[in-house]
């Protein structure tokens, strides 16, 4: 009888301890991704970026539109300069935001920021000057060793569309010095900064349209 009871309370405690086991085994475990991480256990972290190289293509491919209705189509539909090259017009505009969004980091890397146009669909005068509408502008991004060329991040396809101010609020705008041109250059320095600086980089507001600018160099009045 002695004997029966003995078996009995190993077997027992054998399977108390297969209980035990089961709960600690994580091998089989699907993973679950922890704040500041990503799948597969990487902690995301800021890039450490500074600026040492600008390369901004405007593709000739890209159908310009002079046309003065509230929606032309065309790639590019641009106002905010005097008639000329569109395309040299686009190009210095993301050049002069690269230098602004990224000129004052001080990161240990040195780097290369590449951006190839897609879209850059701003108001015509019609629309500004009545309804007001939105500026569209979508492009590719990656950021490269100087050096080597090697992608240290991208390519990403950025969609860094703006409101754009419409009727009496334009005017008014343009009275104190909040052009479209300074309006989307502003706004398009801080998409290169985040991207250059934020571990996630660039993430459009909910409704994928940005509404008020938060200027990285003060306004000049006209």
């Amino acid at each position: 009888m002695k004997r029966v009871r003995l078996i009995a309370v190993m077997a027992f405690g054998l399977g108390v301890a297969a209980c035990g086991s089961v709960e600690t085994v994580t091998r089989n475990a699907p993973f679950e991704a922890t704040p500041g991480q990503i799948p597969g256990g990487i902690v995301a972290s800021a890039p450490s970026f500074s600026l040492a190289e600008i390369d901004v293509q405007v593709p000739t491919t890209l159908k310009v539109s002079e046309a003065n209705r509230y929606y032309p189509g065309g790639d590019i539909v641009w106002r905010g300069d005097a008639y000329g090259n569109r395309y040299e017009q686009v190009q210095a505009i993301f050049e002069e935001s690269v230098r602004l969004g990224g000129g004052d980091l001080d990161g240990a890397m040195p780097v290369k920021v590449n951006i190839e146009v897609k879209r850059f669909h701003a108001l015509t005068e019609k629309t500004r000057y009545s309804v007001g509408g939105v500026h569209s502008i979508e492009f590719v991004m990656t950021i490269t060793d100087p050096v080597t060329g090697a992608v240290l991040r991208g390519p990403k396809e950025i969609k860094a569309d703006l409101v754009g101010y419409g009727g009496a609020k334009a005017l008014q705008a343009e009275a104190r010095g909040l052009t479209q041109k300074y309006r989307i250059t502003q706004h398009l320095a801080r998409v290169v900064r985040d991207e250059m600086s934020l571990p996630e980089g660039f993430l459009p507001p909910p409704n994928g349209v940005t509404a008020r600018v938060t200027p990285l160099t003060p306004v000049k009045p006209l």
